[in-house]
């Protein structure tokens, strides 16, 4: 039986450029940092939350052979290659102070069925969304 989602992996071409993205700027803070025989395991998590986390993957050999890396470096900087939602109570003044960190947004928020919510992209081109529950918010 399965229990829970734990870790989400996104994309990334510089592990050091997103921890200062996701931990500098967003708020996130590190869970793990572990360099490995083979690669720089690397993930985060809201603070005090530590499941799930997000995998911060290098988008580089061993993890992608090299055939295809370069392929996907550019569908990453094209944003297609992943995003998520991240939950906050009042998206509105998330935005503000997120955009006054320096965060570039591609929406402003707004108004939806299920709350509000705006978007954003990590240095790599990730899609971040930032959701504030409304009474629509699925279950």
């Amino acid at each position: 039986m399965l229990t829970a989602v734990t870790h989400y992996t996104i994309w990334v071409t510089d592990q050091d450029e997103a921890l200062a993205f996701y931990v500098g700027k967003l708020g996130l803070e590190v869970h793990s940092d572990v360099q490995l025989d083979f690669m720089r395991w690397v993930t985060v998590s809201v603070p005090g939350e530590p499941r799930p986390q997000i995998i911060l993957a290098p988008l580089a050999p061993p993890v992608v052979d090299p055939e295809n890396a370069e392929r996907a470096r550019d569908l990453l900087s094209k944003g297609i290659l992943g995003n998520f939602i991240l939950s906050t109570p009042d998206c509105r003044a998330t935005y503000e102070r997120l955009r006054a960190a320096g965060v570039e947004f591609s929406q402003e928020p707004v108004e939806q069925p299920y709350g509000i919510d705006c978007a954003a992209r990590d240095p790599f081109g990730n899609e971040i969304r930032f959701a504030e529950q409304g009474p629509g918010w699925p279950a």
